[in-house]
């Protein structure tokens, strides 16, 4: 796990931001082998200072046009529960571990996260867990989402938030 992708989308997520660029959770990223560590903010106010030293290098930016690049050279994507970025990473094919934002009043984001944990996809956990879920997680039990399928996502998503 050399490179980890931390996104929030186009929202403002500080608390997941704090809490995965926390010493602990640091120090967890570091013991599982992660040299490069990415974190797009969003419109959020937290922007931790970039850094390069022997054991970690911290990237920071709030957009860019596409994530595909970011995408490609994880080995591990942490995003918020939001649709499109979970679409994204999973059509990468890449490991998702969803954090759940616990101060969303209709949390349509926590029962996308459950569903697709249940299906297998991915792992999820909330900010205060998140240290815990890093030391603990093993990404081998996720399995691939099935590629070229968005209808299907999209039924899904449905389905989840009750359209259905």
């Amino acid at each position: 796990m050399k490179s980890v992708f931390v996104t929030v989308g186009t929202t403002c997520f500080d608390e997941l931001i704090a809490a995965v660029s926390s010493p602990p959770a640091m120090r967890a990223l570091r013991s599982r082998g992660c040299e490069r560590l990415v974190l797009q903010i969003g419109r959020g106010e937290l922007e931790p200072a970039p850094r390069r030293d022997l054991t970690l290098t911290l990237d920071v930016f709030r957009f860019k046009d596409s994530l595909a690049e970011e995408l490609q050279r994880a080995d591990l994507v942490i995003s918020h529960a939001g649709a499109g970025s979970c679409l994204e990473t999973l059509e990468e094919g890449k490991p998702l571990l969803v954090v759940i934002n616990e101060k969303l009043m209709d949390n349509h984001q926590l029962e996308l996260a459950k569903q697709l944990h249940r299906d297998g996809h991915v792992l999820y956990c909330n900010c205060s867990t998140l240290v815990e879920t890093l030391q603990s997680m093993d990404l081998s039990t996720l399995k691939p989402f099935p590629p070229g399928q968005p209808e299907k996502f999209a039924l899904f998503l449905d389905k989840v938030v009750g359209f259905e």
